[in-house]
């Protein structure tokens, strides 16, 4: 009998040593990979005798359906994601999707997430509580996005923020800093993660009201502190409420 196997499978941040081992292990082991371009150009070097299937931004459900129909042809299918591919990745679109395939098997592989990647980069930003907000408004209404920032600022989260800006999307993460300073204050230690884990990477500790003049893409991760959120030299660390931090 044959394999009909997808595995959903997050990279991380998209260089072999900041992948998983299990994430390394699946592709390996897989025939066929499935992904955004970016990420397959990513993988490529450490993987070069793959057959690749790769769409372009916004190709995301014709790519799980063609990862879905070579697993069906009797083969084990790695559709890659960058970070985890359960945050903002595509373990939920395969899942659905692969009803209509029941001889396929699903098995996600997790991946460790820009937060996580890019807290690292920039010190400890996330002891405490956080959130998750992505700025993309391509399946989320700016409304929407808007009354989840407010939320998270009245409920004193560290919060971090996905897809910033892109080429399409300008000036999102100067109108998410000002729909923040209607309740923070201009003064909150905020930080910048770009191209996390790959060529050109770098942090950049600043405040809130700084986020208005940077510059920013989607492959920046920007953390906002809480109110126990300090600079320390060169990183920014959340207080946990250890009582050598009172």
């Amino acid at each position: 009998m044959k394999n009909k196997k997808l595995w959903v499978v997050g990279i991380g941040p998209g260089s072999a040593d900041e992948m998983t081992v299990k994430a390394q292990k699946t592709i390996q082991k897989c025939r066929v990979i499935a992904g955004y371009t970016v990420y397959c150009d990513l993988l490529r070097p450490s993987f070069p005798d793959k057959e690749y299937i790769e769409t372009p931004m916004m190709g995301e459900e014709k790519r799980v359906e063609l990862a879905l129909k070579r697993a069906d042809e009797g083969n084990e299918v790695a559709l890659v994601c960058s970070g985890d591919a359960g945050v903002y990745g595509l373990a939920g679109l395969a899942v659905e999707k692969a009803e209509a395939y029941p001889e396929v098997e699903i098995e996600v592989v997790p991946g460790v997430t820009a937060a996580l990647s890019g807290g690292a980069l920039l010190g400890a930003p996330l002891i405490h509580d956080f959130c998750l907000i992505s700025l993309s408004d391509r399946l989320t209404p700016k409304e929407k996005i808007e009354k989840r920032l407010l939320a998270a600022a009245e409920a004193d989260m560290v919060i971090v923020l996905y897809n910033p800006e892109s080429k399409s999307r300008k000036g999102y993460l100067l109108r998410a800093a000002d729909v923040l300073m209607r309740i923070l204050p201009g003064d909150r230690v905020c930080g910048i993660a770009r191209n996390i884990g790959r060529d050109g990477q770098s942090k950049e500790i600043l405040v809130l009201s700084d986020l208005k003049d940077v510059g920013a893409d989607m492959f920046s991760t920007v953390f906002i502190g809480n109110s126990s959120t300090k600079r320390c030299g060169d990183f920014m660390v959340t207080e946990r409420g250890y009582g050598s931090e009172r």
